[in-house]
C-alpha cells in the first residue's frame, strides 16, 4: 500500500488525457433541462477519467481524515440527491476542486497550504456550495448546446492543473484561486454571480458546521500572499470574469462582522490537522524540502511526530542510519503514538529489520484499530513466516477498508497463491491490474479465473469482476436526450 495509489511523472499529453474521456463519443448536442440523473452519469464519467490521469493519496490515515472535514460540512447542508464522495489527489497545487453528481478532490498542497482545519473546511464549504447550487447544470441549461469542447473543458480544467512545467503550474494556481477549483471553471466560466454565491452558501455552511468563518477570507489571504492569483498570459481568459480576492475578502469580513461574537471568537481545529500535514509533507512533497522545514524549525518546538516526519524525509533521501536516529528520538516520546510506531514500523519494515517492525506495527494497530496501513505491513510479516491463513485474514480486513487499493489486492492474490488457492488468487490479481489501470493484465487474470471457476459462488464472484471491469473502462461521456 502506497500513499498514492499511483505514481505519475509528467502528465504525457492534455491531448492523450482527453481522448481517453472523449474518444468513445459522438458529438453531440444537449436539448432540455440537465436532471440529477444526467449529473449523476457525468459524475461517474469524470471520475473514472480524472482517476485514470492523476495521482490519488491512498494512506487511510490521510483519506479517513479529509472524509471526516468533508461529511462534517456536509452534515449541516439540505439534503443533496447524491451522496458527496470526497478523494485526495497527491498534487502541490494549493486547490481543490468539485464535479457534478457529487465527487469532490482535495490536493495536497491545499493540506500543505492552510493552517487549520477551518481554513482546509472553507475551501470545502465553497466548492460544496457549487454542488448544492447545480452552478454546473444551470449552466449547461442556459447554454443549451454542449459541444465536445465544452466537455473536454472539465479533464482540462483538472488535469492543467497537475501537469508539469511553469506553464502548467502557473495556470493550475490561477484556476486554484479564480474559483477555489481547477476543472469546472475551466468547463463552464463560472459567473461572478456563481462566485459570490458559492463564496456565501460555503461561508454558512462552515459556520453552521461549527468552523470559524474566518477561515475563508484568511484562505484567500494566504493566497494573496503566496501570489497564487497571478496575472499574465499564461492565464485563462475566464478569470478577469471572476471576482478577484480582494473583493471577496471585503463581502466576506462584512459578513463575518455581523455574526455574533461567539461565532468569531471559536477556537480553530489544528491538532488532529496538523498531524494530517506533517503525514503529508514528510511522505508526499519534496524531500528536500521536507527535510528543510524540518531543520529549519526551533528544536523546542519539535513534536514526537516531526522527529517521525524528519526520518521519513531522510529515508526517502537515502539517509537511512540518520532517519533511524530520527524514528529512535520520536519512539523514545511517542512510544504510544499510533502515527510515531505506524511510521517507524513502516522503516523498519523496508529497512528488512523485521524484529523491529513488527511489535512497532503490532501495537500502532491496539492503539488505532482504524489504521489498515499498519495491518497491511502486519498482514505482509506474517505471509514472510508462512502464516498464510492469518495474513489473508488481516488483508481482507484492509481490502474491505481500501477495496481499489491496487497493491493490497495484489499482495492479497500473492498470499492466496502461495496458500494454493488458485483461483481466488487470479480473482484478486485481475481485481489489482484492474485498480491499477493494465488492462492486459486485468484480462489475463481474468481468464485464468474463468478456467478454474467451478462453484456457483466462483462464478457469482466472476461476474461481479467482470461488470467492475466493464464499468472502469467503460470510455466516453454520453448524455442522453431529454424533453422539457
Amino acid at each position: 500500500m502506497n500513499t498514492l495509489s499511483k505514481k505519475l511523472p509528467l502528465f504525457a499529453s492534455l491531448a492523450a488525457a482527453l481522448i481517453l474521456v472523449l474518444a468513445p463519443c459522438r458529438a453531440w448536442a444537449l436539448f432540455g433541462r440537465i436532471t440529477t440523473a444526467d449529473e449523476i452519469e457525468m459524475g461517474k464519467k469524470f471520475d473514472n477519467a480524472i482517476r485514470a490521469q492523476m495521482a490519488f493519496v491512498d494512506d487511510p490515515e490521510i483519506v479517513a481524515y479529509v472524509k471526516e472535514v468533508v461529511d462534517r460540512v456536509v452534515a449541516v447542508m439540505p439534503q443533496q440527491p447524491y451522496p458527496i464522495r470526497s478523494a485526495v489527489v497527491g498534487q502541490n497545487s494549493m486547490n481543490a476542486f468539485a464535479i457534478p453528481g457529487g465527487y469532490i478532490y482535495i490536493f495536497t498542497g491545499l493540506i500543505l497550504g492552510v493552517e487549520n482545519e477551518d481554513e482546509l473546511a472553507a475551501v470545502i464549504g465553497h466548492e460544496l456550495g457549487h454542488v448544492q447550487e447545480h452552478h454546473v447544470a444551470k449552466r449547461m441549461d442556459q447554454m443549451r448546446f454542449i459541444s465536445i469542447a465544452s466537455i473536454a473543458g472539465v479533464v482540462a480544467g483538472a488535469l492543467i492543473g497537475s501537469k508539469g512545467g511553469q506553464t502548467g503550474s502557473a495556470i493550475g494556481q490561477a484556476v486554484a484561486t479564480g474559483s477555489m477549483a481547477g476543472a469546472q471553471s475551466a468547463f463552464l466560466m463560472y459567473t461572478r454571480e456563481n462566485e459570490r454565491e458559492a463564496d456565501n452558501v460555503g461561508l454558512s455552511t462552515v459556520t453552521r458546521a461549527g468552523y470559524n468563518p474566518e477561515g475563508m477570507p484568511k484562505t484567500f489571504e494566504i493566497m494573496q500572499r503566496n501570489h497564487w492569483f497571478m496575472s499574465g498570459g499564461d492565464i485563462p481568459s475566464y478569470l478577469s470574469t471572476h471576482p478577484g480576492l480582494d473583493e471577496r475578502i471585503t463581502y466576506l469580513r462584512d459578513r463575518i462582522r455581523r455574526m455574533p461574537a461567539e461565532v468569531v471568537a471559536r477556537e480553530y481545529s489544528r491538532d488532529k490537522f496538523l498531524r494530517i500535514q506533517t503525514l503529508v509533507r514528510a511522505r508526499m512533497s519534496d524531500a528536500d524540502t521536507a527535510l528543510a522545514y524540518y531543520n529549519s524549525k526551533p528544536k523546542a518546538e519539535m513534536l514526537c511526530l516531526d522527529y517521525a516526519g524528519k526520518g521519513i524525509a531522510l529515508d526517502r533521501l537515502k539517509h537511512t542510519s540518520q532517519a533511524e536516529r530520527e524514528f529512535e528520538t520520536a519512539l523514545a516520546c511517542g512510544q504510544d503514538d499510533p502515527l510515531v510506531l505506524r511510521e517507524a514500523g513502516i522503516f523498519y519494515f523496508n529497512k528488512g529489520d523485521f524484529a523491529k517492525a513488527g511489535p512497532l506495527l503490532q501495537k500502532a494497530a491496539i492503539v488505532n484499530p482504524r489504521d489498515v496501513m499498519s495491518l497491511f505491513f502486519t498482514a505482509r510479516l506474517m505471509a514472510d513466516r508462512n502464516d498464510y491463513k492469518n495474513a489473508i485474514i488481516t488483508m481482507e480486513r484492509v481490502m474491505r477498508e481500501v477495496p481499489e487499493d491496487s497493491e493490497v489486492r495484489q499482495h492479497l492474490g500473492r498470499m492466496y497463491g502461495e496458500s494454493g488457492n488458485i483461483f481466488e488468487a487470479h480473482l484478486q490479481l485481475s481485481y489489482a491490474a484492474l485498480y491499477g489501470r493494465d488492462k492486459k493484465n486485468t484480462t489475463f487474470h481474468l481468464e485464468r479465473a474463468k478456467a478454474l471457476a467451478s462453484t456457483d459462488d466462483q462464478k457469482k464472484r466472476l461476474a461481479a469482476l467482470q461488470k467492475a471491469i466493464g464499468e472502469r473502462f467503460e470510455g466516453g461521456l454520453q448524455v442522453e436526450r431529454r424533453g422539457r
